[in-house]
């Protein structure tokens, strides 16, 4: 699992995977989100626009993603 830090109250779920390089465009994330490709804490997510908060798990291309606040 890999840990994606943020200094922000949250992230949505297009940014991360943006941020994480899991989606290399938002036109992408976008498709990989509606598409139902990107699960949050074990369940399907078809928002893009969902606030991923610190302790969140996103799994997306057989990868898992967590999220935590900066020190």
């Amino acid at each position: 699992m890999t840990t994606i830090t943020i200094t922000t109250e949250y992230i949505k779920l297009q940014d991360l995977l943006k941020f994480a390089a899991i989606a290399s465009t938002g036109g992408e994330a976008k498709i990989m989100v509606q598409e139902g490709q990107v699960t949050v804490n074990g369940e399907v997510c078809t928002q893009r626009g969902r606030k991923i908060r610190p302790g969140d798990d996103v799994c997306a291309n057989g990868a898992h993603y967590t999220v935590s606040y900066a020190d």
